[in-house]
């Protein structure tokens, strides 16, 4: 159902069962996917690709434009996938031409109340950001991640899948994948256990984790030696813990610890 008050452009595309409720506003070039369910008076801004069954609550805006004095109106985009929850006032801004021009969001994410999406970002599935949490631009957000209320993640930082960054944390530098960031200054960085216990891992993958995290990070191993003393340890053959270095090799800015 859509709502007589709701203004959508004649160059959107509406697929069916979409609900559109009043005073919404639907710019050109938007794509909206089947059943996907949006609230009062938000705004879809031009070139926003939408997938389906997703929900968007009141007055959130979605692909606005970047918020900066270099941004200029050129051609750039939003892309959300399925199944994403976009609660009240949340504001999810579109690429910039410099940065690749688009903002990427994956599936089933929930963007609590207030939160924000920096352009450029790219957001994995299953993330959330909590109550008033900000990703400023260029941000790169892995699987099943959270930020809790009020956190903030600065530009160009990158967090590693199933990493929780706490309440009112500010993190300045990349967050490795399965780690705790906590502080003004997050880091130095623990294992995320709360979570990934939640996540299925067994108490054995939390323990090689851990012994991965310490070799890693805390031996002061040079990122050569840390890697040959985890295959004598046996930990290479562990996937995650080929992820965890992986992220590390690709980082880029340095994340806390002896890591060389």
């Amino acid at each position: 159902m859509i709502h007589p008050t709701a203004i959508i452009h004649s160059t959107a595309k509406i697929s069916e069962g979409v609900e559109i409720g009043p005073e919404t506003i639907i710019e050109k070039g938007v794509t909206i996917g089947e059943g996907t369910k949006i609230g009062a008076r938000v705004v879809i801004r031009e070139r926003t690709q939408i997938g389906k069954r997703c929900q968007i609550l009141e007055s959130a805006k979605v692909g606005e434009a970047p918020q900066g004095f270099a941004h200029k109106r050129k051609k750039t985009f939003l892309v959300m996938g399925d199944d994403n929850i976009v609660r009240e006032g949340t504001i999810l801004n579109r690429g910039t031409v410099e940065g690749g021009a688009k903002t990427t969001i994956g599936h089933g994410n929930l963007f609590m109340t207030n939160s924000r999406v920096g352009h450029d970002c790219t957001i994995g599935n299953h993330v959330v950001l909590a109550i008033g949490s900000t990703l400023s631009g260029h941000n790169t957000i892995g699987d099943h991640v959270v930020l809790g209320g009020l956190a903030t993640v600065d530009q160009r930082c990158q967090i590693g899948s199933y990493a929780l960054i706490t309440a009112r944390t500010n993190v300045f530098r990349d967050v490795p994948p399965y780690m705790l960031a906590s502080g003004s200054h997050a880091g130095p960085f623990e294992l995320n256990i709360a979570v990934l216990k939640h996540h299925g891992f067994s108490e054995k993958m939390l323990k090689d984790l851990e012994k991965a995290k310490h070799i890693i990070f805390e031996s002061g191993l040079t990122l050569q030696n840390a890697i040959k003393k985890l295959k004598e340890e046996e930990l290479w053959q562990i996937p995650e813990v080929q992820n965890l270095i992986q992220f590390i090799q690709g980082k880029r800015r340095r994340t806390k610890g002896k890591v060389k």
